[in-house]
């Protein structure tokens, strides 16, 4: 399935690469460049592309592209699915995905692909599974392996993989036990300029930490489940009582996992949290032109909005900004052409307010388009859908664990037009 692998920073430098069949040379990767160079933005780089002889599919996780090279047709869905999970491996293993971990840890990012992937084919992708067979780094474990020339390899074969449950390794043993699970969702929309939403739809995940003795037979009810479209869960997950009962009843894998994904699509169930007043005219003459951002809650239930970031993409001929800020502060970098306002917290009493002038590069024609404004934003403890955990029940083990269900909603693509 996958041929070969590339690891590619923001900057486009290979700066690792696999092959499972046969070398490929790097200059397949020069069609991936021609696109990166053609898209403004990495998440705009097309997951999918097709040369006279391979595709080239590939994920943009943490400033680095993941780009998987394929000689024949398969599902691309497959492949991307896999290289998220490769990604989340290197982060639950180093404690970040970055190229600078990934070269420290280059001996046991290797071994991780080679059990990851049997002749192109994905084998063992369980946290568990692969923690048991090589051991994730550790300062003394690097020293004494540098020392004897011995690798992080374990000389067993793990107990899962032999097993109906190959997800959770046997024997497991704690002194506190408890399940903590956190929904968290992304709004993607776009709003028009006068506030009105053109699109708008929730991506939510269910991310789980279990720490229990033995093994625990676990049962997750929600109060409003026909909400959740196009559902996508964690094998461990037994798919037929999810259709007859809509509850998620599931053997958990030990540590964290995802348990499932969701989308919310109905464009009436999506409360869009902030609204943006803004205007910013560029005028014919005088090579200028004003700026004027509100920001003020929306549908928060009651809930602070934190973290509230706005980025522009200022057209070419914007030299300077000089702007006031009644909350936070701005920034606008003269090189990227990028305007960020940093507000912070929100607050409903005394709304945020950006305005000033802009000037514009002299004898420079006045721009056809306007930036749009793309928000960051984060709410705790709300699930913006209005998707409610109703309760949780363990069987086959006789201890009460200690539980918690908390909720997050974030901005992901948040686009509002001017």
């Amino acid at each position: 399935m996958i041929h070969s692998l590339f690891l590619i920073n923001h900057s486009g430098d290979i700066f690792l690469e696999k092959h499972w069949k046969s070398v490929i040379s790097r200059s397949v990767c020069d069609y991936f460049f021609e696109a990166k160079e053609k898209a403004v933005e990495p998440e705009n780089v097309p997951p999918v592309l097709q040369t006279p002889h391979h595709y080239l599919i590939s994920i943009y996780r943490d400033k680095l592209f993941f780009l998987a090279v394929i000689q024949t047709e398969v599902p691309p869905l497959f492949v991307i699915e896999f290289l998220h999970r490769l990604a989340e491996m290197f982060q639950d293993y180093f404690g970040e995905c970055s190229e600078v971990i990934i070269k420290d840890n280059v001996v046991v990012v290797y071994e991780l692909l080679e059990e990851m992937l049997d002749n192109g084919f994905p084998l063992a992708t369980e946290s568990n599974v692969l923690k048991e067979m090589i051991r994730p780094p550790n300062i003394l474990r690097t020293v004494v392996n540098t020392l004897t020339g011995s690798s992080h390899v374990g000389e067993t074969l793990p107990t899962g993989t032999l097993s109906t449950v190959p997800w959770r390794r046997a024997g497991v043993k704690y002194t506190n036990n408890e399940a903590y699970f956190d929904v968290v969702e992304e709004i993607d929309a776009i709003l028009d300029k006068s506030g009105t939403t053109v699109f708008a739809e929730i991506q939510g995940a269910i991310e789980a930490c279990v720490k229990l003795t033995g093994m625990p037979d676990l049962t997750l009810s929600f109060m409003n489940p026909r909400l959740l479209d196009d559902v996508s869960f964690h094998p461990c997950v037994r798919y037929k009582r999810w259709e007859s009962e809509r509850v998620l009843s599931f053997v958990p894998p030990d540590g964290n996992f995802t348990l499932m994904t969701y989308h919310v699509s109905a464009q009436n169930l999506v409360a869009i949290p902030v609204y943006v007043k803004q205007s910013i005219n560029f005028f014919d003459s005088g090579s200028c032109g004003r700026l004027d951002i509100t920001v003020g809650p929306k549908q928060t239930m009651g809930k602070p909005v934190e973290g509230l970031m706005i980025t522009i993409h200022m057209p070419k001929a914007v030299l300077s900004a000089n702007l006031t800020a009644t909350q936070g502060n701005y920034n606008y970098d003269s090189s990227t052409k990028v305007l960020v306002w940093d507000i912070g917290k929100l607050n409903p009493q005394k709304l945020p307010n950006l305005k000033g002038s802009l000037s514009l590069q002299a004898g420079a024609p006045k721009p056809e388009e306007n930036p749009s404004l793309n928000i960051n934003l984060k709410i705790q403890q709300l699930a913006i859908s209005g998707l409610k955990v109703n309760r949780l029940d363990m069987y086959g083990e006789k201890y009460k664990p200690f539980k918690g269900v908390k909720y997050v909603t974030k901005a992901g693509k948040f686009q509002v037009r001017t």
